[in-house]
């Protein structure tokens, strides 16, 4: 099995926690939409966010992928740094981002950082394995069925 690498070089190891989640069975776009809001907050903060998406209190706003979404009210209001009404409520990518925060919250509590002081230095989701299957069809065809995963890798560092 290759080595994982992360996209990212950090120059003080002792100072940052990693963690990396590998073939998650989520949307590669809806997972870039997400990370993109909480890249630079606060550990404890994007996890309240994820939590409110999860329970479809606050929706996420959508700025790449957005052809086709209805608005949501006063989304632009709650984030006027993207300034875009249009947005969704992604709870399985929320859920499998929550798990990863939780995963790095619980690595740094094990390199003893301070967790309240944890902020998010670095967030990258890359596309993962595709695995294709076959449906079979009338008429002795088959359709393939393809199946999307995506790799995600997270980076906190004290601030």
């Amino acid at each position: 099995m290759p080595v994982w690498r992360y996209s990212v070089k950090v120059e003080d190891e002792g100072r940052v926690a990693k963690a990396v989640v590998r073939d998650v069975p989520i949307s590669l776009k809806e997972s870039y939409e997400i990370l993109k809001i909480i890249r630079g907050m606060r550990l404890k903060e994007a996890e309240d966010f994820l939590e409110k998406v999860v329970r479809k209190e606050v929706p996420v706003p959508y700025v790449r992928y957005k052809l086709s979404i209805a608005h949501k009210k006063g989304l632009s209001t709650m984030f006027p740094r993207w300034k875009s009404p249009i947005g969704r409520y992604p709870v399985k990518a929320a859920r499998e981002i929550y798990k990863l925060l939780k995963n790095v919250e619980n690595n740094a509590e094990n390199k003893n950082l301070d967790v309240e002081r944890l902020y998010i230095h670095h967030i990258a989701v890359h596309k993962g394995r595709y695995l294709k299957r076959w449906m079979p069809r009338a008429f002795a065809r088959a359709t393939p069925k393809i199946r999307t995963t995506v790799n995600i890798e997270i980076i906190v560092a004290e601030r």
